[in-house]
């Protein structure tokens, strides 16, 4: 290059004295060949940037990853943007989505090694903080998990004596159990009726429980399909002494050994969060709804469960602690409900450099 440039300049000093000596009128003439050779080295640097670009993304590493959601607004909305976006596509990675129905079922799936990446309500996060998985992104602060008293049942204090379903393991556990403590109660003051996930709604409709603790959709159909049904508490009600998360997770093993699949992965999960964390909530609502077979209305209703964070403030937080501060408060409040019963620093478990990295877009 430096050759090159050199002779095109040589040259260019020629003619202009070869010009000079003829009387040439024409001055702009003198200047035309440096220019030329100025040109000439920015295309060739410009091309070199783009080969050396081109380069750098036929490394990346193509990616087919089975990834569990729960079907709901807020285990898809990221997700599916990430792919209607390009945004995976853009990393190099392909999602093959598979539906489960509560976090610690998806957790059990990625111990057999049939599942690779998943969400999880607040619920599941007590198998993260006892070293059964591990969380590398935060998705959003979520409101959609609700403990729901059947007819005559207005207050917790009603459900003395009375059947309430739930779920254990999952964040219908937890509503449940801070609903009963702060109103002075323990799991031994009702009859507590353990389920799956998908058998609540029906139990509670067909007036086989008195109350149900669940989340959305679960808690919108049952409002929705009886209206003499109350809602007694939920997320924010408690917002003043806890926080329920919602976060992507991994096995230990996975995340030790394919580090730059996540950061892919969350960077692009981070740029549909910008996208759609404070716009495109009805875009998101139709892919959502394709995806669960559901009403897009009904999906649309979900998008009041949560506090939408954007990838930039996520990225933010975890760079200035304030992610850790969650997650902190979170297993504090697990601690102090005895639902765990160790105390790791919440970076065990909590992969902070990973949703850093990913937000440097």
């Amino acid at each position: 290059m430096k050759k090159r440039t050199l002779s095109l300049l040589m040259a260019a000093s020629m003619t202009a004295g070869l010009l000079a000596g003829c009387g040439s009128s024409k001055p702009a003439e003198t200047t035309a060949a440096p220019t030329t050779a100025a040109a000439t080295t920015a295309a060739e640097t410009k091309a070199e940037e783009t080969t050396t670009a081109e380069e750098t993304k036929e490394e990346v590493t193509p990616v087919t990853l089975n990834i569990a959601y729960m079907p709901n607004y807020g285990s898809l909305w990221s997700i599916e943007n990430a792919i209607d976006q390009g945004y995976l596509e853009e990393e190099g990675i392909t999602a093959n989505l598979v539906e489960f129905q509560d976090g610690p079922t998806i957790i059990a799936a990625m111990e057999s090694g049939s599942i690779d990446l998943g969400y999880i309500g607040q619920g599941a996060h007590k198998l993260c903080i006892n070293g059964q998985a591990t969380i590398f992104a935060l998705s959003h602060i979520s409101n959609g998990d609700a403990l729901i008293g059947g007819p005559g049942i207005k207050t917790v204090e009603d459900l003395k004596g009375k059947t309430v379903a739930y779920s254990s393991g999952s964040s219908s556990e937890d509503i449940l159990l801070n609903s009963l403590t702060k109103a002075g109660m323990t799991m031994d003051d009702i009859t507590a009726m353990d389920m799956d996930a998908s058998a609540i709604v029906t139990a509670m409709l067909s007036g086989g429980v008195d109350a149900a603790a669940t989340w959305s959709p679960n808690s919108l159909k049952i409002l929705e399909e009886m209206p003499e049904a109350t809602k007694l508490t939920d997320n924010m009600t408690f917002s003043d002494q806890t926080v329920s998360l919602a976060s992507w997770i991994c096995m230990p093993k996975y995340a030790e050994e394919n580090r730059d699949v996540l950061v892919r992965f969350t960077r692009a999960l981070f740029k549909a969060m910008d996208y759609a964390a404070n716009d495109h909530q009805e875009e998101t609502a139709a892919l959502v709804a394709a995806q669960v077979a559901q009403d897009k209305d009904s999906v649309y209703e979900q998008r009041g469960d949560a506090q939408w964070m954007t990838g930039k403030e996520v990225a933010k937080g975890a760079a200035d602690g304030t992610v850790e501060g969650y997650y902190e408060l979170q297993k504090q409040n697990f601690i102090k409900s005895g639902a765990v019963e160790v105390d790791p620093p919440v970076a065990d478990y909590v992969l902070l450099d990973v949703m850093k990295e990913a937000g440097e877009y």
